[in-house]
């Protein structure tokens, strides 16, 4: 057993290696929308669709993908996701102007979407009841490293660009930053590819196909004989119950039996994005840069968001079999609400004075004679004190020199703020992240789970989509404070629901889980 639990762990982690792409794929725009937004002259509007856009079309990648592997199989749509990762990511590092820069990061989210989707429900087909949540979950540590690994790589550029090596010079590698960050993304995706060969077709997909013996021998990889022989039997038997999987049409998902596992999922996966996680991972420089830290400490901190969240999430891994998906939701949620509050009063307490001794430090190529009118003049809060920025240097230079700015006149308490954020982290990491897709492998009866996780996980993408997309103008509209109290609000209301509605799904079979939340 030994042995099959060894080849459960390495198919489950190649499988998640889709979570890896996604996570980069993602997150890489955190260190490339400054620069980009500059190269291209966007407005926040277009910046906000830059970020949002690879999310959108996610959202309607997942609504298919699950039919379409319904077709062609886990597998094939997998590869396919691959190829599409690598030439997102070499279209979008040579984009020549904003439009196909947009039009390659959405290419990039058919991948996103469909591997976001695909690649828990392939681990959640292969694995043994009693590991499945920690084997569904090496999706999330994959997507969580893909994230670090964003943060580490745009930083590592960044440095590098200020290198005098012949090398760096040579490759461009400080005048195009940015395109260099995006690039780097297709060696992963290629390595993907080819790992993939190595993975079994799905065994509940061959039983939807009538391969039978095919899906007990690849069962048989898995499990013991005789659990191989009984899973396969209850599998057979849920597909004959529920009239075959393919004839389940979405219509179905709203029926009254289906009532309380939609509404979770679909609870479930509005609160995961609705509190703020991507606007932190996408946006976490220029989050940063907002505490008066300057861009290169920006993305240091940033490298430190994506190692809590790899070290909780991994933590969840171990405690999501142990402790239960419930009450890792509840500790998190609760966890989100306070320090998402804990940011709010931070962002609240900051006051902005450009004083005149500090003029000394800011760029030469800034025109300080127009800033004489709010020199040594305090602001209450960030809004103000950038609709004044804008309206004396105009809205390119003081997008440009923002983080000097906000640097020379903020006075704040910058490590409540960073601790803010990774307490954020670490408790999204440790529920959210993971539990959801769990959650919504389990949730869901077999005729319909693909089409049904599709459709939450669509749902899921739009909302992200949102908050991406209107995050930039959120901050300048209302502020970083009136943002996080927003987030830290919703928490509240989701931590409410999640106590009220949402079950205990630990160490039960798919077949089981059906039985206890589905009304015949």
């Amino acid at each position: 057993m030994a042995k099959k639990s060894t080849f459960t762990y390495k198919v489950a982690a190649i499988v998640a290696l889709g979570g890896l792409l996604m996570g980069f794929d993602a997150s890489v725009i955190s260190g490339v929308n400054k620069f980009v937004q500059i190269d291209f002259d966007m407005s926040d509007a277009q910046l906000g669709l830059s970020v949002g856009s690879l999310t959108f079309v996610a959202a309607v990648a997942m609504l298919f993908s699950g039919a379409i592997s319904d077709y062609f199989g886990r597998r094939v749509v997998l590869k396919a996701c691959a190829i599409i990762f690598t030439i997102s990511a070499v279209g979008s590092a040579l984009a020549p102007n904003f439009i196909l820069f947009l039009l390659f990061r959405m290419l990039g989210g058919i991948g996103v979407g469909a591997s976001l989707i695909l690649a828990p429900m392939y681990i959640a087909e292969i694995a043994p009841p009693k590991i499945r949540g920690t084997m569904v979950s090496f999706n999330q540590l994959n997507i969580v490293i893909g994230i670090s690994l964003a943060f580490f790589t745009n930083y590592l550029i960044l440095s590098l660009g200020d290198s005098d090596a012949t090398w760096v010079e040579s490759l461009g590698i400080g005048e195009h930053n940015w395109r260099w960050m995006l690039g780097l993304e297709a060696l992963p995706a290629v390595l993907y590819f080819f790992g993939l060969y190595v993975v079994p077709r799905s065994p509940r997909w061959l039983l939807m196909k009538g391969h039978n013996e095919e899906a007990l021998q690849v069962m048989k990889l898995f499990r013991s004989p005789e659990e191989a022989e009984a899973d396969a039997a209850a599998v057979r038997q849920a597909l004959t119950d529920e009239d075959g999987r393919q004839k389940t049409p979405l219509s179905d998902l709203f029926k009254p039996a289906m009532a309380l596992v939609l509404s979770i999922g679909l609870v479930v996966g509005i609160l995961q994005q609705i509190t703020g996680i991507n606007s932190v991972f996408f946006y976490a420089p220029m989050i940063f840069e907002q505490t008066g830290g300057g861009t290169d400490a920006a993305f240091k901190q940033a490298i430190i968001v994506g190692l809590v969240n790899l070290v909780f999430t991994i933590l969840a891994m171990i405690f999501i079999d142990k402790l239960g998906r419930k009450k890792l939701l509840s500790v998190g949620v609760t966890g989100i609400a306070i320090f998402m509050f804990m940011i709010a009063y931070g962002f609240n307490q900051a006051t902005y004075e450009l004083k005149s001794e500090n003029l000394s430090g800011l760029s030469t190529d800034i025109e300080l004679a127009k800033l004489q009118s709010i020199v040594d003049k305090p602001f209450e809060n960030d809004v103000v004190y950038k609709q004044a920025l804008r309206d004396l240097l105009g809205a390119e230079q003081a997008k440009i020199y923002e983080s000097q700015l906000i640097t020379a006149a903020i006075e704040m308490n910058p490590k409540l703020i960073l601790i803010g954020i990774l307490g954020f982290i670490a408790s999204f990491a440790i529920s959210l992240g993971p539990v959801m897709w769990v959650l919504f492998s389990e949730l869901f009866p077999l005729s319909i789970k693909a089409i049904a996780i599709s459709f939450v996980g669509f749902v899921n993408s739009m909302v992200s989509a949102g908050v991406q997309s209107v995050f930039p103008w959120e901050l300048s509209a209302l502020g970083s404070s009136m943002t996080f109290l927003i987030y830290g609000v919703f928490a509240v209301l989701g931590l409410i629901f999640i106590l009220w509605k949402v079950p205990e799904t630990k160490g039960k079979s798919l077949e089981e889980l059906e039985a206890i939340l589905i009304k015949k």
